[in-house]
């Protein structure tokens, strides 16, 4: 295979490459300038690490403009963090309390933005390097000014020096599968209004293999990344919200079905899909501009609530709630709700389709904003500040089941205890106890026992490696000066190319060559780096084994149990809040906003557990497709309880009807659903017994068919639209209630694994680390 195609293959558009490169170039120079033009050593080597940290240890994404502001941030927060450290290096018990705090602060800020969860190795080696070097505070300006420096030039080389491609793969992916889904809904209906033609019945298959391929896509791009890819600016923070949408809508649609023919009801339901298709036609486009024009997509929306109110106009003539009589009396329930299914998941679509066009209308908006309004913080109407965005992502995450909780927790001990060793006995160069703990502490203490293992060999290949360099070459300044570029462009491409193992060696041999420019000392600089970054290690597999040593794995059971639980609380309460509405002897309740932001918090959680389990190391106990169905289930009933809650809002209700026994079967409908969730999240974490899902009632279907027919009907014998809302409030319940079927099967697995002892067992744990 040609050198470039094997690159290729392992660095997805070269830009491990392109971050190498970078550095090859810059920090050497940078280094020369400080140490030889200028004689400020100091300077010179906070110089020298600034550009490492801010041009190979982060890559920031999104459009040239963002990533200039995010690399000035850095800079910024960089030089604070340099003359912390300078200031807490002249106490041991000091360095090592700011060491655990100020790591636990910045590891756990990455829960709030992708780009602060980016930057974190970045922004702790700021703090690292001064903490473990102590140092007079005389010394703070030629620190501060030698990370400026690096941050100065880091800024103008992302611009100019082979700049990155502006890319964002979540908003082309959600581009794309806004358009297959409505080419797809488009070929459903002229297949049904065809009377199901043959003929139609290849471009239908076509579009569905597209949408379904489409929105597959999204999600793995999604998940690519070991955390959230939302930064806190208004457009991604909306963008992201498309993931879990445009999934719910794909399933919406696969469960809307081909059958019947092209009666009143259908043709009124396919006039609503092809006004969502159009909808997301609209919204495509807008999403493939920046800050366009949204007039094309506020007139879709139009036309789709227009022919959604003529649907529900239709359906209250058209619902059957004759009386009773022996000659229907056997076949009215079915006929009933048969006669409000094409409606209904009409209904649900265009539901699904509104909140998309909604989120991309304020991804449109936000970037329609001049830089005054950005500056001043001013949001799109309907969108919260940054302030409460990061608040809300925060405070999700003070919860004691939280892996990122766990993860800044445990790498904030271990930073500080491996300060505090490194001072305690008194090793040469400190920092790189540091770095070593810093390198392999991982989320459970398998995978850092594995790193540890591939840490310590990689570091001794490069001792290895750069000892016999130096033999061959001795320390000649003019040689290492040569060698110093390529290594540092080796250190780059390694870890991505070839390995972790390979990117430790990599970077020994630049320490190596680097260090002897600095001061000459041969090999031996090289032995003191192994027996450090093995002292490192040590401190990060004791932290790894005292704090939640099985990790993810552990976790997702306990992220899941939450995630359900909160999710089928939220949706009892959304029916709850639409019955009430119902009740017009009352003042309208508000609606549950505490349940949304609570379901919306644990899902954010579990988004977390399930981006770590991913990347952990290892073998999965559950396959990974019955972990994504248990994932993608939680979104399921979240989504639908949006819409139950939405269905509601703007109804104030009727005059027609007491309602009672309509609102009873309903409340006692959702009640039914909740318990087997929470049976179904009881079973997740070994409290309960796993019940089968829940079947199809069709005693409780005639009930509420005979509550509607005395309680919701206008004098001359029509349905009123609260009892159309009302069958749909039903509906809504039982297609959450069928989504019992699709986790069912993953969650019997999941509890077999458990009762086996198979996953996240400590005892299995240690034989499979002597393995790796």
């Amino acid at each position: 295979m040609h050198p470039v195609q094997w690159l290729a293959n392992r660095d997805r558009d070269f830009g491990a490459l392109r971050r190498a490169a970078r550095t090859a170039i810059i920090m050497p120079a940078l280094f020369a300038l400080g140490a030889k033009v200028w004689g400020l050593p100091n300077l010179a080597t906070y110089a020298a690490f600034g550009s490492f940290a801010m041009l190979l240890l982060v890559d920031f994404t999104g459009p040239v403009r963002q990533r200039l502001q995010a690399q000035a941030a850095l800079t910024v927060a960089g030089c604070v963090l340099v003359a912390l450290g300078t200031l807490a290096a002249r106490n041991v018990v000091v360095s090592a309390l700011a060491m655990a705090v100020v790591g636990f602060g910045i590891i756990f800020a990455g829960v709030v933005s992708s780009v602060l969860a980016g930057a974190t190795t970045s922004m702790l080696l700021a703090f690292i390097l001064p903490v473990s070097l102590p140092a007079p505070v005389s010394a703070i300006p030629q620190r501060v000014g030698g990370w400026a420096l690096a941050g100065a030039v880091a800024f103008i080389a992302i611009g100019v020096l082979w700049p990155a491609p502006v890319r964002d793969p979540l908003r082309a992916s959600a581009s794309s599968a806004c358009k297959a889904l409505a080419t797809r809904m488009r070929a459903e209906v002229a297949y049904r209004l065809s009377d199901c033609d043959p003929a139609f019945r290849a471009d239908l298959d076509y579009a569905v293999k597209a949408s379904d391929d489409a929105v597959s896509a999204l999600h793995k791009g999604f998940l690519a990344t070991p955390y959230r890819p939302t930064g806190l600016s208004t457009g991604t923070r909306t963008v992201v919200r498309l993931v879990d949408e445009l999934g719910w809508l794909n399933a919406i649609v696969v469960q809307s079905g081909l059958q019947g023919g092209p009666t009143t009801a259908h043709r009124a339901a396919c006039a609503v899909k092809l006004a969502a298709a159009a909808t997301l036609d609209s919204g495509a486009a807008l999403l493939d501009t920046t800050g366009g024009d949204p007039t094309e997509l506020h007139a879709a929306m139009t036309s789709l609530s227009g022919a959604l109110a003529r649907m529900e106009e239709s359906q209250t003539g058209a619902l059957p709630v004759r009386q009773r009589s022996p000659e229907t009396d056997g076949d009215e329930v079915g006929e009933f709700v048969s006669s409000l299914d094409p409606s209904f998941r009409a209904q649900e679509l265009s539901f699904a389709a509104s909140l998309i066009a909604r989120n991309i209308d304020l991804t449109a908006a936000a970037e329609r904003r001049g830089w005054i309004e950005r500056f001043l913080g001013r949001q799109p109407e309907g969108l919260s500040g940054t302030l409460t965005a990061a608040t809300e992502r925060a405070a999700a995450h003070v919860e004691r089941h939280s892996v990122w909780l766990h993860n800044s927790i445990r790498g904030a001990v271990g930073l500080g205890l491996a300060v505090l060793v490194a001072n305690e006995t008194g090793v040469q160069h400190s920092f790189w106890v540091i770095l070593g703990a810093l390198s392999v502490l991982r989320s459970n203490a398998l995978n850092t026992g594995q790193n540890i293992i591939r840490g310590l060999a990689g570091t001794v290949v490069g001792f290895v490696v750069g000892a016999l360099l130096l033999q061959i070459i001795g320390t000649d300044p003019t040689v290492l000066w040569v060698l110093l570029p390529p290594a540092i462009l080796l250190a780059g491409i390694a870890p991505a190319a070839i390995s972790f193992a390979a990117g430790q060696a990599a970077f020994t041999l630049v320490l190596l060559i680097l260090f002897n420019i600095i001061q000459p000392a041969g090999w031996r600089i090289g032995l003191l780096r192994v027996e450090d970054i093995a002292l490192g290690c040590g401190v990060s597999l004791v932290v790894g084994l005292l704090f939640w040593p099985r990790g993810a794995a552990a976790a997702m059971r306990q992220a899941l149990a939450e995630a359900y639980v909160d999710s089928a609380s939220y949706l009892t309460r959304a029916v709850e809040f639409g019955m009430a509405r119902c009740d017009l002897s009352t003042t309208p309740p508000p609606p549950p906003t505490e349940q949304a932001v609570r379901a919306a918090a644990a899902a954010r959680r579990l988004d977390d557990t399930f981006r770590n389990y991913l990347a952990e190391r290892g073998a999965k106990p559950l396959p990974l497709a019955q972990m994504t169905a248990l994932v993608t289930g939680v979104a399921g009933v979240r989504l639908g309880a949006d819409a139950v809650l939405d269905l509601w809002q703007g109804d104030d209700g009727e005059a027609a009807g007491d309602r009672a026994a309509a609102r009873q079967e309903l409340l006692k409908s959702a009640d039914l659903v909740q318990g087997w969730y929470d049976d179904l999240a009881g079973s997740l974490v070994g409290r309960r017994e796993l019940r089968e899902p829940l079947g199809h009632d069709k005693v409780a279907d005639g009930r509420l068919v005979e509550a509607v027919r005395h309680d919701l009907q206008t004098e001359d014998g029509k349905a009123t639209a609260t009892a159309v809302r009302m069958i749909w409030t039903g509906d809504h319940l039982d297609a959450i209630r069928r989504l019992q079927q699709t986790v069912i099967g993953p969650a019997r697995e999941a509890n077999e694994i458990r009762a086996a002892g198979l996953l996240g067992s400590l005892v299995e744990l240690v034989p499979a680390a002597l393995r790796h």
